[in-house]
């Protein structure tokens, strides 16, 4: 908290309420974090200049806090406001350029000790946590680096690590990884391309790669169909719709009344009038 009791210490004669002690740990923050305020109120005036000090006025008003800020190297204004509300402060940052706004709300009781406000080693409660929650909710984030800066950025890290694989690679006692790095992953062979294809049958039963499959299917299985449509009936043996459309039929009698040759089943058993057989 280095800086923090030498601003409490300057406007210790201003502050007479919690909410005074929150938002000088608000601005404490801010000058922290790179920030210099330039006065109170929302009007910029030819007269602002940046300082790690609160402006006079600063807490003339208890119920609602206006200051503004400048980066220390840029001249992008930010508004903080300050809305008390019962027993919590509302903290409202605003970027002016990018109407960018960011919010904070503090249970001040959590925070600070309304009877020890004139002594700064006891005023504050988990300042820690006040710190987070002020830098993780209510200041903007840090800019990313671009162009050169970007570039050299994405170099070191490389190098860094490029450096630290081949601490990893010299270590004698370092157990190899089990997972390969990227661009070393292992080639291996298609197994239904010859000669890895034994048994491919079966793990491709219809053939759809090309290749035989296991599961003979008559309606695709290369040879010339007669045209002979099951599902159209059988006269004399089976109704219209007795089979349904593209059902596999293995006809179980003569399919035509003119099929040529004798048919088998009315050809009588070799020696079926043998009484001995």
């Amino acid at each position: 908290m280095a800086g923090l009791e030498v601003l409490y210490t300057c406007v210790a004669g201003s502050i007479s309420c919690p909410q005074d002690a929150v938002v000088c740990f608000v601005h404490w923050e801010m000058i922290k974090n790179g920030f210099r305020c330039v006065g109170s109120g929302d009007v910029p005036l030819s007269s602002d200049k940046k300082s790690e000090l609160l402006p006079a006025d600063w807490s003339s008003n208890k119920e609602l806090y206006s200051l503004r800020y400048k980066p220390s190297d840029s001249d992008t204004q930010l508004l903080l406001k300050a809305i008390s509300v019962d027993s919590t402060l509302i903290f409202n940052l605003m970027n002016s350029s990018t109407q960018q706004v960011s919010d904070l709300t503090v249970n001040i009781s959590d925070h600070v000790n309304t009877e020890q406000l004139r002594t700064f080693d006891s005023v504050f409660k988990d300042a820690d946590s006040l710190s987070e929650k002020v830098k993780t909710q209510l200041l903007p984030p840090q800019d990313r680096p671009t162009g050169q800066r970007a570039e050299k950025t994405r170099r070191r890290e490389e190098e860094e690590e490029e450096q630290r694989r081949r601490r990893e690679d010299s270590d004698p006692l370092r157990m190899p990884s089990r997972h390969p790095r990227q661009g070393t992953q292992p080639h291996w062979p298609d197994p239904m391309v010859p000669p890895f294809a034994a048994g491919g049958a079966d793990l491709d039963p219809f053939g759809s790669r090309g290749g035989g499959g296991m599961i003979v299917d008559p309606l695709r299985s290369g040879y010339p169909r007669s045209g002979f449509d099951p599902s159209s009936g059988i006269p004399d043996i089976l109704p219209p719709g007795a089979v349904p459309p593209g059902a596999r039929f293995d006809p179980f009698g003569p399919v035509g009344r003119h099929r040529p040759g004798p048919d088998p089943d009315h050809m009588p058993p070799p020696g079926y009038d043998d009484m001995f057989m």
